[in-house]
């Protein structure tokens, strides 16, 4: 029979984190740190093409993107 109170009944209570959630990140996290530490070795058993495509693939996580940006003649200049 479907619950139509509006009421929750039974399952975690609202705030309360999810242990597996937890769990999960904190493993993905220990696995990630140990690649990162490895990451100067990887990328030297690589061939250069291989390389240079997995530095442009890393790059937007380490450098923001540029954006382009044009000026009008009719627009006024804003310095600010």
């Amino acid at each position: 029979m479907a619950n139509t109170t509006g009421k929750k009944f039974g399952g975690r209570e609202k705030g309360t984190p999810n242990k597996l959630t937890t769990e999960l990140r904190a493993d993905l996290k220990d696995v990630l740190f140990e690649e990162i530490e490895q990451i100067s070795h990887r990328l030297d058993e690589l061939e250069a093409k291989d390389r240079l495509v997995l530095l442009v693939k890393l790059m937007p996580y380490v450098f923001p993107k540029v954006q382009s940006v044009s000026q009008s003649l009719d627009e006024p200049m804003s310095w600010f």
